[in-house]
């Protein structure tokens, strides 16, 4: 009992719906794959721009604040509370300066960047710091400029809110966005995105065991590995590592959930794959049947085919001379087709000939000076050419028309075949053609080479891919 079509409709429907919804499962989990491995190179622009992201990603990377930065900047939280309290004569103001003194110079000294690979943000701030307090002076020494800034002088001559506005513009964001990333035992940063991508790789798991399930019971003569291979593509998506690859199985998901189609794309990469090889195989097999058609020549296997084709039998398959059939036919396309076309030629050959013969003749000279008769032997030289023509063209086509003409005529084509032949196996004759039909080779060979060179591949794979679409149609 074969399903109605109905049926068979509302099958491919589900099976088109749950197609699209697990290739954009695989798209979401090759997106998250893709922002978890840029995250800790464009952390510095989640911090800043979606601060909620790195709240929730820093901990799957093993990401937390360094101690020594944030406590730098409570340091300078601590500060300005205690100014908002008593101004620069509050007596913790002293103390909080001092402290953001020694702070600075450890900064320097240990370099807390380095762990974050941020070296070059420690440089920011030295440079800035010194613009700030020497100027153009760029010479000057960093632990100066810091000292020298978190002073009560400094802050009572530039004014306590310049220099701390400067402070949260120029030198806190990089601070700020300086880290701590753990190590576990194995000596590597910790990462738990794993935990993030297993329920996935669980699901794709499920999902291609119940495939392969599904494609054994449908095509019984599958074994369970033949299914599985029948999915390869969808194996990148179980494995925890080379994670990019990923990218495989969900581009043919994709296409096969009719999101995208990369009929475009793969028609393209194809023209330019065929475009590079065709030319060299195209060279390479046209030279070696050349090459061994001139070693076939060299080695006398010519001499050999010549001598032994009157030997040769000859194996008829069809109860027809063809050969025969084709003289015949080619002598009637000659005689009726060709030779009226080529006739006045023929006529001014011969009319020339003639023409030259007579000159020679005193006689012939004579009458041409005569007065009265001096046109007469051109009249006559007119009249024996095209009489001789067409006497010789009536007779031809006599002969042919004739049964015995006709078997004449072929036993004389008979006859010049076998004597080319037999004079063609002459060794001096065989030896000057051979080397005629080497060098000839040699020839076809390099010209037909720089010939397929000039042409247009591309233009070639366009016009093949016109006659498909025509054919399509």
């Amino acid at each position: 009992m074969t399903p109605s079509p109905a049926f068979s409709k509302a099958s491919r429907r589900k099976n088109l719906w749950f197609e699209r919804l697990m290739a954009t499962i695989a798209a979401a989990n090759l997106g998250l794959v893709a922002f978890d491995l840029t995250y800790v190179q464009w952390r510095d622009f989640w911090f800043r721009r979606a601060p909620i992201v790195t709240q929730w990603v820093d901990p799957v990377k093993g990401i937390e604040r360094h101690r020594e930065t944030d406590q730098y900047l409570q340091t300078v939280d601590d500060l300005k509370r205690d100014l908002q309290q008593g101004g620069l004569q509050n007596p913790q103001v002293g103390q909080r300066l001092q402290e953001l003194r020694d702070r600075s110079t450890d900064m320097i000294q240990t370099n807390p960047f380095a762990g974050a690979n941020k070296s070059g943000a420690l440089e920011k701030i030295k440079n800035r710091m010194r613009e700030q307090i020497f100027g153009q002076r760029r010479n000057e020494s960093a632990r100066q400029a810091f000292s020298q800034f978190w002073s009560v002088n400094d802050l009572q001559q530039k004014g306590v809110d310049r220099e701390l506005q400067f402070f949260d513009r120029e030198i806190r964001p990089l601070i700020a966005v300086n880290y701590y990333r753990s190590i576990g035992e194995n000596g590597e940063f910790t990462d738990w995105f794993w935990l993030v991508d297993l329920p996935f790789v669980a699901l794709f798991g499920l999902e291609f065991l119940a495939r392969t399930f599904y494609l054994s019971r449908k095509y019984k003569s599958l074994s369970w590995f033949d299914a599985m291979l029948w999915r390869w593509y969808d194996v990148f998506l179980l494995l925890p590592f080379w994670r990019l690859l990923r990218v495989i199985s969900v581009a043919l998901r994709l296409e096969q959930a009719r999101f995208i189609s990369w009929e475009r794309i793969r028609a393209q990469a194809s023209q330019g794959l065929i475009s590079n090889i065709s030319e060299e195989l195209a060279e390479v097999v046209v030279v070696q049947v050349i090459d061994r058609v001139q070693a076939s020549i060299d080695r006398g296997e010519l001499s050999r085919w010549l001598t032994q084709t009157a030997s040769r039998p000859y194996v008829d398959l069809n109860q027809r001379d063809e050969i025969q059939e084709l003289t015949s036919h080619l002598m009637k396309l000659t005689v009726y087709k060709v030779l009226p076309k080529i006739k006045p030629d023929l006529e001014a050959l011969l009319r020339h000939n003639v023409e030259a013969i007579l000159n020679q003749s005193p006689a012939y000279q004579g009458l041409k000076a005569m007065p009265l008769i001096g046109d007469l032997p051109r009249q006559i030289n007119e009249r024996l050419v095209s009489d001789v023509t067409e006497g010789a063209y009536s007779a031809i086509v006599a002969a042919l028309e004739d049964k015995a003409g006709a078997e004449l005529i072929n036993k004389l084509v008979k006859n010049f075949g076998q004597a080319l032949t037999s004079e063609m196996g002459d060794q001096r004759s065989l030896q000057e053609v051979q080397s005629l039909i080497t060098d000839l080779l040699e020839e076809v060979k390099v010209n037909y080479v720089r010939r397929w060179s000039s042409e247009d591949i591309e233009g070639v794979l366009e016009e093949a891919r016109q006659i498909r679409r025509i054919d399509k149609r």
